[in-house]
């Protein structure tokens, strides 16, 4: 996702010159990322839900969690949902109406993170082979832009979904039915935390965690998912330049390596809730 050039021309002209001398306007460092922070079940009628902020990036997200009929192929399985809207409240490039491509592309990249991780046993979201499965949604809400959608979004959709609660149901043979304001004693399970790591490149330099006049400057992006036990299990390629083999293998060993690192910055802050 990046920005049109026009609108942030003299800002992505600065980001060049400071990173033809290595440094970021920012002043961070190539491959540091920004400060985490949320606050947790934030909306009342939301099974689940946090407001993200990813430097000043903000995301609101919130979980409901449904009865629904299971598709044919896998009748004793359960899934997950992903939408995110992009208002011009947000970002004024961002328009009105029903999702773009970029939304579009967004929501699809959150979550093949999130499903090709493997980290939930959506046999678990059974409830009645055949009959009665959960889905997930996952809907967030772009509060504020300031670069890298594609990670805020996947880090708030992980803690929205980790803290969200399964509710009460009452279960017949034929009738499936929630209990309005009664809820199970668990919540959605991840056996892995896959985290999204977005690359963008300025020239000839790579650098992670971009903000919004980065992504202006930029030419190319990617974006790869690790999991906890360090497995890559998705990637995306964006925008119209390229990248060499060597900077794509660079690219993979950065996100292993800082895998720890942003995992401990998501935890500890829904620690502070």
């Amino acid at each position: 996702m990046v920005i049109k050039m026009k609108e942030h021309f003299y800002e992505a002209e600065m980001v060049k010159q400071e990173i033809a001398e290595n440094k970021r306007l920012s002043k961070r460092g190539f491959l540091d990322t920004r400060d985490i922070s949320m606050e947790l079940n934030t909306l009342l009628n939301a099974d689940g839900s946090c407001i993200f902020t990813y430097g000043k990036t903000k995301i609101i997200a919130g979980v409901k969690i449904l009865i629904d009929k299971p598709y044919p192929d896998n009748p004793d399985e359960g899934s997950i949902s992903i939408g995110i809207e992009l208002s011009p409240m947000s970002d004024p490039s961002f328009g009105t109406g029903p999702p773009d491509e970029t939304s579009i592309e967004l929501s699809r990249v959150v979550d093949r993170a999130l499903r090709e991780s493997k980290g939930i046993d959506w046999k678990k979201l059974c409830i009645k082979e055949g009959k009665f499965v959960w889905m997930v949604y996952v809907d967030m809400y772009i509060m504020n832009n300031d670069g890298n959608l594609f990670d805020a979004c996947e880090y708030a959709a992980l803690a929205a979904m980790k803290n969200a609660r399964f509710p009460k149901i009452e279960l017949t043979e034929d009738t499936c039915t929630i209990v309005k304001g009664e809820y199970e004693n668990k919540v959605v399970e991840f056996t892995n935390d896959p985290l999204l790591f977005t690359f963008v490149k300025i020239d000839d330099k790579i650098i992670l965690d971009p903000e919004l006049v980065e992504e202006a400057a930029s030419n190319a992006r990617f974006s790869i998912a690790i999991t906890n036990d360090k497995k890559m299990v998705a990637i995306q390629k964006g925008a119209e330049g390229s990248f060499k083999i060597d900077e794509i293998k660079d690219i993979v060993s950065i996100a292993l390596k800082n895998y720890d690192v942003v995992h401990k910055k998501l935890m500890n802050a829904m620690k502070k809730k």
